[in-house]
């Protein structure tokens, strides 16, 4: 977690102002409960759906998920975010998702299912990007949500080398590469038709990636090679212990620090799953559901220890905490705080 110049540990939580949302909540954490108290929200950025620090800590980025679509920049020395620039177009409906690359900014526009690379500046803010789009081509099966293609996420692999775009209207993953101010595709790797990829987190060994899917309440397991920049699907595992009553559309993705679990979010269902990771990485097996106390919990996070794990949960308006059992990774219940609409939170 952020632990900005002696002022204690920081949370940032991002949230639709479209549906109530206050913009972008600062809170302060406690290390010992990882209770959160919430210090600010500033409400200048419309939709700042998902939110990513800088890795040294000191400014934060955040996406305005709309039509328009832009990114931006924040310090973040104090209780209150000071904005650093004004806002960026991205040249992309709906980003949804972001992270810090290879000194740039990459954001997943769903609306348009492109990928964007806005350049940053020596001094951490953000410049019009000359020509950083990527534009994902393709579709899937499903009738309503892959007639074309809907980036969800991008993010650096451990390696640092490449970017991986996860694409839900094209039940793909991209290996891409950043040249000359612009994403290139190294390889594309097919999913199952239908499964709808929404979220991928990595296993801290390196050797192996994690992928929700959206539209088939699973967990893709991969190989991935970082040399090679090749992801290889082994097996899908459901994050359900049978056929869901409902709506059952995953969400969240959080890998342990020591590479021993996996979690995720189910809305609809709003419970979190817990994974044993088996065989060095390469199987997951279901240890058991929790309900996530919230309604629609949209992303998860988890703390630099392993030792909690945080829930927006979007149409209750809350973000709740968990407390990690080391022995089995089941969560119990610790805490919960008011942020209506709320969509992500980010922890350092």
């Amino acid at each position: 977690m952020a632990d900005l110049g002696g002022r204690g540990r920081r949370a940032f939580i991002g949230s639709f102002t479209a549906a109530g949302g206050p913009g972008i909540v600062t809170a302060a954490v406690d290390r010992d409960s990882g209770a959160l108290t919430v210090l600010s929200s500033l409400n200048g950025l419309p939709d700042p759906s998902y939110l990513a620090l800088s890795a040294v800590g000191d400014t934060l980025y955040a996406v305005s998920e709309t039509t328009e679509g832009t990114v931006a920049a924040y310090r973040v020395d104090g209780d209150v975010p000071e904005p650093a620039g004004t806002p960026v177009p991205v040249d992309g409906s709906g980003p949804t998702h972001l992270s810090v690359f290879d000194g740039h900014v990459l954001t997943a526009n769903y609306g348009s299912g492109s990928v964007s690379a806005v350049p940053v500046r020596p001094d951490g803010t953000l410049a019009r990007a000359a020509s950083g789009v990527l534009r994902h081509i393709g579709s899937g099966p499903h009738p309503r949500f892959q007639q074309r293609p809907h980036a969800h996420q991008v993010q650096p692999d451990p390696s640092g080398r490449w970017a991986v775009s996860v694409d839900l209207g094209t039940d793909s993953v991209r290996v891409c590469a950043l040249r000359d101010g612009g994403l290139t595709v190294h390889r594309e790797h097919a999913l199952r038709p239908g499964s709808g990829p929404r979220h991928l987190a990595f296993h801290p060994g390196g050797g192996y990636a994690y992928v929700v899917n959206e539209l088939t309440p699973t967990v893709t397991v991969c190989r991935w090679d970082a040399p090679e920049g090749s992801l290889k699907p082994l097996a899908e595992t459901a994050v359900l212990p049978g056929a869901p009553e409902g709506d059952a559309y995953p969400s969240g993705i959080a890998v342990a620090p020591d590479g021993r679990f996996v979690w995720t979010a189910t809305r609809g269902e709003d419970v979190l799953s817990v994974f044993a990771v088996e065989a060095g990485g390469e199987a997951l097996r279901l240890v058991g559901t929790v309900p996530c106390e919230g309604d629609w919990p949209r992303d998860i996070a988890l703390d630099a220890r392993g030792a909690f794990l945080y829930v927006a949960n979007e149409r209750s308006g809350d973000v709740t905490w968990f407390s990690l059992d080391p022995a089995t990774g089941l969560p119990r219940l610790a805490g919960s705080v008011a942020v209506p609409a709320a969509s992500c939170v980010v922890l350092g």
